[in-house]
Order: structure tokens, then C-alpha cells, then sequence
């Protein structure tokens, strides 16, 4: 296993209008949209050969963002969800999300699976995070796979449960 990362930070600049990536890159983001129970953003994807969009939901009650990719021809996954455990907080304006390294890809309607195990323990290990938020990493995880599960995967269906309603554009896909 490669040596471990510190938690990756994104921010989301509203008034800017950009995304400010885990590497540093700001990044023009197309839409913002606040609501009562977080914050979506759909950017273009720049120098990237797989993907050329990104639709991500901020929530931060759950302790996840939730994104939908567009894939470039020859380069789709069998994913329709990516959900990333997260710490989101606000600056004023500005939304941060520090990254948990557990995520969870969702096949809709077919299954949930957790990923980066492997990521999250040796940074548990190396000390990269702290116990209170490797706790609530685990929480918003298990919390995520439970709904899930008991909405037969369907991540719209676990999210409008909870008054959670999120918009896509992409295909004109709403919960």
C-alpha cells in the first residue's frame, strides 16, 4: 500500500463561482444552488481524460457529498453514485469539506459497497485522524449503508426519507 495522505480538503467558493480542488486547482464551477439542506455544485471536469463533469451535493447533517460523474466514451464506470465521508462546514460564503477517506459507490437499485478501507485505517493509524472524527466517519458511513439497504440501494429513496431532495441535471434526474 502506498504511504498514507493527509485528509484532502475541498473548498466551494459560492460568491467566486469556483471550486477550489484537493490539489489546489480552482476550478469555474457552472452552477451553485443553497438549500436548507446543503449545497450543489456542477463544474466542468478540466485535463481529465475519463471525465468531463461533476454534479456534487454537499450534505452535512449526513457527513457526505454525494457526486455523479460524467464519463468520457470508453472510460464509464458502473457506478451511478460516488458518496465521500466528510467533515462540511461553512466559512461565511464558502462551504470546506475535509475528506474521511471512506466513500461509498452505489449502484442504484443493485448494491452499496464501501471503499477505501484500507485508506482510512492507516490513517487512523498514522495519526492523520483524529479518533472523534474517525468515529464520525464510521457513524455517517454505517448511517449511509443502512438507509441504503433499506431502500433496496436507492439513494433518492433512502435521501427523501429524511426531507433530502436532490437535483440533477444531468438527464433531468431528480429524487
Amino acid at each position: 500500500m502506498a504511504p498514507v495522505h493527509p485528509p484532502k480538503i475541498s473548498t466551494f467558493d459560492v460568491p467566486g463561482m469556483v471550486n477550489i480542488d484537493t490539489k489546489g486547482c480552482v476550478r469555474p464551477v457552472e452552477v451553485y444552488t443553497e438549500t436548507s439542506f446543503g449545497l450543489y455544485m456542477s463544474r466542468p471536469i478540466v485535463d481529465r481524460p475519463t471525465a468531463h463533469w461533476l454534479e456534487t451535493w454537499l450534505l452535512p447533517d449526513l457527513g457526505i457529498a454525494v457526486s455523479d460523474w460524467w464519463w468520457n466514451p470508453g472510460h464509464e464506470r458502473d457506478q451511478d453514485f460516488y458518496l465521500d465521508i466528510a467533515t462540511i462546514t461553512r466559512d461565511g460564503a464558502r462551504w470546506v469539506l475535509v475528506d474521511h477517506y471512506l466513500d461509498i459507490v452505489v449502484q442504484h437499485r443493485r448494491s452499496t459497497q464501501v471503499v477505501d478501507v484500507d485508506e482510512f485505517t492507516a490513517a487512523v493509524a498514522a495519526g492523520l485522524l483524529a479518533p472523534a472524527s474517525a468515529e464520525s466517519a464510521l457513524h455517517a458511513t454505517l448511517r449511509a449503508v443502512r438507509g441504503l439497504a433499506a431502500h433496496g440501494n436507492d439513494l433518492d429513496a433512502w435521501l427523501a426519507e429524511l426531507d433530502v431532495h436532490l437535483q440533477w441535471r444531468k438527464g433531468g434526474r431528480t429524487a
